[in-house]
């Protein structure tokens, strides 16, 4: 009866969306119903694995626990062969991408997380050092308080790229998803996967610890994109631990190291446009611009009213300008004859 009711629930409650970074009509509509929401963190059990069900999806699997309780994965073995997980794929280097962000378009959206996959949040707690320049130097993720010893969970479902000690990073995990997207986790005191296996989110990666370049127990957690990392706050809420939304824009100027997340409810609202929406907001904006351009340039004219006497070389003379200037703004010759009471344009 329980693997029926399951089978079921898969079915009815859990339909795939692409994972993959996505400009259609499809990702456009479900920008605002559900790219927007909210994830809340899994619950990590210390209960042991004791079976899995198949579902009618065959890319979907129910993972049973010793303690009753069961949750939905995807079957690694169904996820798309993409290239994701083959091109720039290096065990050992921290960034294989080199230059590839350079390509990167300004704008561009990623699925963090669609409606079968899960997140476990790194650990709910205050960054103690935020992205950006720290003592001169590039820092490219948060530190995030961890006890020694204390299990790392991985945030997101994906394949382990590198598994190894890493110069300042020391002991180090870096997880390529499906999106696209590598999330690190560095200076743990051990490694609990190696390179080549498949995670899935709540698995226990690594240890808690302090090697590498580190002055104390803490984990760095970064978020990567082609090898460029940007702000984890874009993501993750670490205070509270909740994923901000399942549909990330990202923009270019994220990835400057100068940058980090602010919270601004106009920023958000922006993020969620959809391409229809940014193309009037576009139009609308430059007409706007157009318009003040106008009255600016109007405001800015001068005009001088012809009276008895004037002549074009004594108006050129006075408003320091040249008569073949007064000719080309009025539309008129050296000739023209000047009439009392007309205004002419003198700049």
């Amino acid at each position: 009866m329980k693997r029926s009711l399951l089978i079921s629930l898969s079915l009815c409650l859990f339909l795939p969306l692409a994972a993959q970074e996505t400009e259609d009509n499809t990702a456009d509509s479900l920008r605002h119903v559900f790219g927007r929401q909210q994830v809340n963190p899994m619950t990590l059990r210390s209960s042991d694995y004791a079976d899995t069900l198949d579902t009618g999806n065959p890319s979907v699997k129910v993972v049973l626990y010793d303690n009753g309780t069961y949750r939905f994965v995807k079957d690694p073995s169904a996820v798309p062969d993409t290239t994701v997980f083959t091109e720039y794929w290096d065990t050992n280097t921290v960034n294989p991408y080199q230059n590839a962000s350079e390509a990167l378009p300004d704008r561009f959206s990623i699925w963090i997380v669609d409606s079968l996959d899960s997140y476990c949040c790194p650990n709910k707690v205050a960054p103690r050092s935020k992205f950006g320049y720290r003592h001169g130097r590039r820092h490219q993720g948060i530190d995030l308080p961890y006890p020694k010893g204390t299990p790392v969970p991985a945030a997101f479902d994906g394949k382990v790229r590198i598994s190894d000690y890493i110069g300042g990073y020391g002991n180090l995990v870096v997880i390529r998803h499906a999106n696209g997207l590598e999330t690190f986790y560095a200076h743990l005191s051990e490694r609990k996967v190696d390179s080549g296996e498949w995670v899935s989110a709540g698995d226990i990666i690594g240890l808690g610890g302090s090697t590498g370049r580190s002055t104390g127990p803490h984990l760095h957690f970064e978020t990567r994109y082609k090898g460029a990392a940007f702000d984890p706050a874009w993501i993750i809420d670490f205070e509270t631990g909740t994923l901000r939304h399942r549909l990330l824009k990202v923009r270019s100027w994220y990835f400057n190291p100068n940058q980090r997340y602010v919270q601004n409810v106009d920023d958000e609202d922006e993020i969620f446009r959809t391409d229809e929406e940014d193309r009037i907001a576009a139009e609308e904006q430059a007409k706007k611009d157009a318009e003040a351009r106008a009255k600016a340039e109007a405001a800015a004219q001068k005009y001088h009213t012809i009276r008895s006497g004037d002549t074009l070389s004594g108006i050129a003379k006075r408003y320091h300008t040249s008569v073949r200037r007064l000719c080309q703004l009025n539309g008129i010759s050296e000739k023209t004859i000047l009439r009392v009471g007309k205004r002419l344009r003198v700049n």
